[in-house]
C-alpha cells in the first residue's frame, strides 16, 4: 500500500475529527469556528434523517439517550454504502452487530428498530406494483396467487406495531407477533397483523412457484395435522381473499403455454 499523500492525510484527519472530535484533534491550521460548522452540519444531517426513519425509537429512548446513541453510530460505524437512503439500513446493522447494549435499554430495542427500518425500506423501494400480467379476478384455489412485490412478512417477539411512549412492554408477548408490512397502490406504507398460519401460507407461496392456492393450503393443513382439512381450506381461502381486497395478493398468475 502506497504512503498516503498530504492531501489524503488531511482528509482522513478531517473525517476522523468530524466523526469523533473528542478523540481526534482537528487538522492543524484550521480554526475551530470553521470546523464547528462542519461538525454540526454532518452530525445534524445524520441524526435528523435517523429521527425521521426511527421516530418511535427516538421518542421511546428520549432526547438524551437518542443523542448518545446516534453520536456513537456516527463516530464508530463504517458504512458500506454512500447512498443517503440506506443510512437506515446501516443504522440497523450497527445496532445488530456493533452496538454495546446498556442495562437500561428497552428489551424491544432491536425489534422496534427492525420494524421501523422495514417500514422505511418499503417506502423507498424502487419496485412498483404491476398493473397487468396477472388475473385480478383469478381463482385463488385453482391458480397461483400472485403477491405484491412490496409486501413483506415479519415476525417479532414484541408487538412492535403498538409500541410507543405510552406502551413499552418489558416482556415478549405470549405469542409471536406476525405482521405484513406493505405499500399500497397509493404509495402509502401500511401494516396488517396476521396469524402464524397465514404467515406460513404466504411463505410457502413466496418460496415455491409451483404451488397453487389449494396445494399451498393443503401443505399447511398437513403440517398442522388438522383433523378437518375442509376447515383449513376454507380458512386459507378466506385469508387469501382478504389479502386480495387489501392489495397484498394481486390476483393469480397467468398460465403460460
Amino acid at each position: 500500500m502506497k504512503n498516503a499523500t498530504a492531501t489524503e492525510q488531511l482528509q482522513r484527519a478531517f473525517a476522523a475529527h468530524i466523526r469523533d472530535p473528542h478523540s481526534n484533534p482537528a487538522p492543524a491550521d484550521i480554526e475551530d469556528r470553521r470546523m464547528a460548522i462542519y461538525r454540526e452540519l454532518f452530525h445534524n444531517n445524520i441524526t435528523s434523517f435517523l429521527a425521521g426513519g426511527f421516530p418511535v425509537l427516538c421518542k421511546v429512548l428520549g432526547a438524551e439517550r437518542w443523542q448518545a446513541l446516534t453520536s456513537d453510530f456516527f463516530s464508530r460505524h463504517r458504512s458500506a454504502t454512500p447512498y443517503f437512503l440506506q443510512i437506515g439500513q446501516e443504522f440497523l446493522h450497527y445496532l445488530q452487530q456493533e452496538y454495546q447494549p446498556h442495562a437500561d435499554d428497552p428489551p424491544f430495542l432491536l425489534e422496534l428498530a427492525h420494524y421501523e427500518w422495514l417500514e422505511l425500506a418499503v417506502d423507498v423501494d424502487p419496485d412498483e406494483i404491476p398493473a397487468s400480467g396477472f388475473n385480478p379476478e383469478g381463482n385463488l384455489l385453482h391458480g397461483r396467487p400472485l403477491l405484491s412485490p412490496l409486501a413483506y412478512v415479519a415476525c417479532y417477539e414484541f408487538p412492535v406495531h403498538r409500541i410507543g411512549p405510552d406502551f413499552q412492554p418489558q416482556q415478549p408477548g405470549e405469542q409471536p407477533t406476525w405482521l405484513i408490512i406493505y405499500r399500497d397502490r397509493d404509495d402509502r406504507v401500511r401494516f396488517m397483523e396476521i396469524n402464524a398460519v397465514t404467515a406460513r401460507l404466504l411463505t410457502l407461496l413466496q418460496e415455491d412457484s409451483a404451488l397453487t392456492g389449494r396445494t399451498a393450503i393443503e401443505q399447511v393443513q398437513a403440517e398442522l395435522q388438522h383433523p378437518q382439512p375442509e376447515v383449513v381450506l376454507q380458512g386459507g381461502l378466506q385469508a387469501l381473499e382478504h389479502l386480495r381486497q387489501t392489495g397484498i395478493v394481486l390476483g393469480t398468475e397467468l398460465k403460460t403455454v
